[in-house]
């Protein structure tokens, strides 16, 4: 099977190639030999490579920018999905497309099904919300959208990496501790992709995260444990909680953004790992480039 990954060189885009299973060729494609809001590139390079599966997940994720940058938040988010899902669709390919929990509002107290009614509140979660759509909308019967939150990995710069930077740097750190998350690994979202190219006929929205749930300071706290315990990080820098209302902002977080996932574990038959023993998983894995 051949799966042409679109963000290559994102966390998620990295996991995905370093963990592919056998029998899969993984051709990644990132900004600069493939903007998806382009359609002549998006044909002539699907028509190139023949692509079972497109796993789409280039995106502008800068949330706070999105703000004040809407045409390429759009441009990314919507118009980009909108040309893959259409040329898949044509062409014959399948399409895994990853959104994220931003789409909901944060007011439940349970967590959000796939089901559950989107009312995102930022740029960054109406661009991905209407992403969804598009891709929805061109292939209704073969497109997956998979919504997966708060995601880490050992590549590049996130949550954990910041904080391990910052605990190393500082004697005190302040971290948010009244949004409710689930911290995920991206290794965990590559498996679930994976597992889902072993059912083409599956299709419709998706979530998947790690299992739990946490603060960005319970996460936090966690890292300097986790970290310390490995012998990764030697100081002990102090974490102070705060609330929302101290971290100035420009764009809105949802204060609650657990996800569902029971109905992918039934679908793939394959059960969540809980988000502490995936962040110490990918503590020892090492790397953090």
């Amino acid at each position: 099977m051949k799966v042409l990954v679109t963000g290559a060189h994102g966390q998620l885009g990295r996991s995905l190639q370093a963990n592919v299973p056998a029998g899969i060729t993984i051709v990644g494609v990132d900004l600069e030999d493939f903007d998806i809001a382009d359609e002549h590139q998006v044909r002539d390079r699907l028509q190139l490579e023949q692509p079972d599966v497109v796993v789409n997940t280039a995106a502008w994720t800068a949330v706070d920018l999105a703000e004040s940058n809407e045409a390429d938040a759009v441009k990314a988010n919507v118009d980009g999905p909108r040309i893959l899902a259409e040329v898949s669709q044509e062409l014959g390919a399948r399409l895994i497309h990853i959104s994220t929990d931003f789409v909901f509002d944060g007011r439940s107290d349970s967590p959000y099904s796939p089901t559950a009614i989107a009312n995102p509140q930022s740029v960054y979660g109406r661009t991905k919300y209407d992403g969804e759509q598009a891709v929805l909308a061109a292939m209704p019967n073969s497109a997956v959208v998979l919504r997966t939150a708060w995601l880490y990995s050992e590549y590049g710069g996130n949550f954990v990496s910041t904080m391990l930077r910052l605990m190393s740097e500082r004697d005190e750190i302040s971290v948010v501790d009244d949004q409710i998350g689930t911290p995920t690994w991206a290794r965990s979202v590559a498996n679930a992709i994976f597992s889902f190219l072993d059912q083409p006929e599956v299709a419709g929205i998706f979530h998947w995260t790690d299992s739990g749930q946490a603060s960005w300071y319970d996460f936090a706290t966690a890292i300097k444990e986790e970290a310390s315990d490995l012998g990764i990080l030697d100081n002990a820098a102090e974490i102070r909680p705060i609330p929302s209302k101290d971290y100035k902002v420009a764009a809105t977080r949802p204060a609650f953004s657990v996800l569902d996932c029971s109905a992918t574990e039934d679908v793939l038959n394959i059960s969540a790992t809980p988000w502490r023993k995936s962040l110490r998983m990918m503590l020892k894995a090492g790397d953090r480039s």
